[in-house]
């Protein structure tokens, strides 16, 4: 699996967006950003591919009222493109299954919890109304599901006496920034398979011994 030509949909201010877009002026990733997609006329995102002269394009709910007919939309955009990697990056639509047949297991999203746990919205609220000593963040495959698909990539992120909302979230997102271009580099080289909903990553080594506790265990 592999996707060198990748466009980004984003709705808000672009901050994953702009955490991919290092990693590709870096050298890390070795792909092309062929275009950011945007429903908000007025989005973040839509400013910082400007900044690096990446062509955008703004399709509103206005212009597309019914969901299939706007997922068609994006698909003759990404396929003018040439895209072959869909990253979702704060993008508020639900996708209908006409756009994900159209790029199966071609599309990924980042969410900020530990999935399977707390899919949906407000995240952090409901992990520190559940008492949870870890929270994190997930990149996963897109599937007909609410953030149900194959997960590539997590991050955790202990939850602190006192927490609030904002404080946690400030801490997953720094996770997101790391992962989600992590994510989109194992695409990118070839060693992303997916087996059923298993996510195998090819010449992953992952110390079996690290594990972490909160609050932490002596001895």
């Amino acid at each position: 699996m592999s996707g060198n030509t990748i466009a980004v949909l984003a709705s808000g201010g672009g901050s994953n967006l702009q955490a991919i877009i290092d990693e590709v002026e870096s050298g890390r990733i070795l792909c092309k950003v062929a275009v950011v997609i945007s429903d908000q006329v007025d989005a973040g995102a839509l400013a910082r591919a400007k900044e690096h002269k990446i062509p955008t394009e703004v399709i509103t709910k206005a212009d597309y009222p019914v969901r299939e007919e706007y997922d068609r939309e994006v698909i003759r955009v990404l396929k003018g493109y040439g895209v072959e990697l869909v990253v979702l990056a704060g993008f508020m639509r639900i996708l209908s299954p006409v756009i994900i047949e159209a790029f199966p297991l071609k599309i990924i999203n980042i969410h900020p919890s530990l999935l399977p746990s707390f899919p949906g919205l407000d995240v952090q609220e409901a992990a520190l109304k559940a008492g949870v000593r870890f929270s994190g963040c997930t990149v996963h495959f897109i599937d007909t599901g609410v953030d149900t698909g194959p997960i590539i990539i997590q991050a955790v992120v202990p939850v602190l006496n006192n927490d609030t909302v904002r404080e946690l979230s400030i801490r997953i997102l720094k996770e997101e920034h790391r992962i989600y271009p992590e994510a989109v580099r194992l695409i990118v080289e070839g060693r992303v398979t997916v087996k059923g909903q298993q996510v195998m990553i090819n010449d992953s080594k992952v110390d079996a011994e690290v594990s972490l506790t909160n609050p932490p265990v002596k001895g």
